[in-house]
């Protein structure tokens, strides 16, 4: 597939009869909930869990967001999600990339964008990422 970056971690989509909006094509909020879906798969598969967020009392909470609504995909098309991590300063930030292809004709559907920083859950006020978060995450980050 024609991914922006390298070794995508990757997650199967489909648009489903409940995900068909009144424009007869997969609405954006559903979108939305994929990437979600897929950045924790992605989390998980690297060693953390929401379980080890609370355990830590740190999270990587989205700061801000930007989605790129390219084609739109109906029922019955199978798509493949792809996310990355692309950037850190190893301290309080990192960026997230989504890319969402269309199989049968590998054209892109989405493109999405997360800046992420890290906070306390207990406080909601931005903190430095634990070592743990660094272990799992700075080796993953992908370049082009």
């Amino acid at each position: 597939m024609p991914w922006d970056y390298p070794q995508p971690f990757t997650q199967p989509a489909a648009p489903q009869a409940q995900d068909i909006d009144g424009l007869n094509h997969t609405n954006n909020a559903v979108y939305v909930q994929w990437c979600e879906k897929t950045a924790w798969a992605h989390s998980r598969a690297l060693g953390l869990d929401l379980h080890d967020y609370h355990r830590l009392d740190r999270a990587m909470a989205i700061r801000r967001s930007a989605y790129d609504y390219l084609l739109p995909s109906v029922v019955g098309d199978a798509l493949t999600l792809g996310t990355w991590l692309v950037a850190s300063d190893g301290k309080l930030t990192m960026e997230r990339r989504f890319q969402l292809i269309r199989n049968h004709d590998q054209a892109t559907v989405l493109r999405g964008h997360w800046e992420l920083v890290c906070i306390e859950l207990g406080s909601g006020k931005p903190r430095r990422m634990p070592e743990e978060f660094c272990r799992a995450y700075l080796p993953a980050l992908a370049t082009r």
